[in-house]
């Protein structure tokens, strides 16, 4: 069974099907399961087979995918997965703590019964398999929990932005965020900052959320800036 993907939401079939966008979710969950990494030619026929579709509604897909910057086309190449770089990722991180931090006292001001018993339950979600959580799932965690916060701003603008930022870190840079195995550090990190937000303590939530993105930033570029450095000496 293949993980749903950050932002995705598989298709509803009524009546007719929109194959593209079943292509295009699809796609999106084969980049965050890594079978199709960044750099690398896409093929065709590979993601045909893959996804059990004709070519022309995975074209639609990638033009689309193209469009957000996480495929880019070279004329009568194809398409090919964006290169990595630290300078993005930085600005990710970086644009997600800007967008959230002036929410705070939104979230806490809208934070009810409701609201406290579904964050607990998104740090408390289970293993999809196995005995452990995986690098899928705690990705998947990070994106529900803090996706959850600021929907309780109510700002639609901002989740669109979100998680349009969480599709270009997960889809495009999952092999370099295996920082995430370190689960006992983030889950601290995301159990602090539940609690500033139930006691309602807005200079400790804001404290959290800087610490937080400061430690998942730093170990983020650390493991991205390793990896490009062993593949470059791969290609000497």
């Amino acid at each position: 069974m293949i993980a749903e993907a950050p932002g995705g939401q598989l298709a509803k079939t009524t009546g007719k099907i929109d194959t593209a966008k079943l292509a295009y979710e699809g796609i999106r969950q084969m980049l965050f399961n890594n079978e199709i990494v960044p750099g690398q030619k896409i093929s065709y026929s590979f993601i045909a087979e893959r996804l059990n579709m004709s070519l022309t509604p995975i074209i639609q897909a990638l033009n689309r995918l193209e469009y957000q910057g996480i495929v880019h086309r070279e004329p009568n190449r194809g398409y090919f997965t964006e290169a990595m770089s630290t300078q993005e990722v930085e600005e990710i991180y970086d644009l997600r703590e800007v967008i959230e931090l002036p929410l705070l006292p939104l979230v806490i001001k809208n934070l009810d019964a409701a609201a406290i018993k579904k964050l607990k339950s998104i740090l408390r979600t289970r293993p999809s398999h196995g005995s452990e959580l995986s690098l899928n799932d705690r990705l998947t965690i990070d994106r529900d929990f803090h996706s959850a916060i600021i929907s309780l701003s109510q700002k639609k603008t901002q989740l669109m932005i979100l998680n349009y930022l969480y599709d270009l870190l997960y889809l495009k840079y999952h092999g370099s965020l295996m920082f995430v195995a370190q689960k006992e550090v983030v889950g601290s990190q995301h159990e602090i900052i539940m609690e500033a937000l139930v006691s309602k303590d807005i200079r400790k939530a804001r404290k959290a959320v800087k610490d937080h993105y400061k430690y998942v930033k730093r170990k983020a570029l650390a493991a991205l800036t390793q990896m490009l450095d062993e593949r470059n000496l791969s290609n000497i």
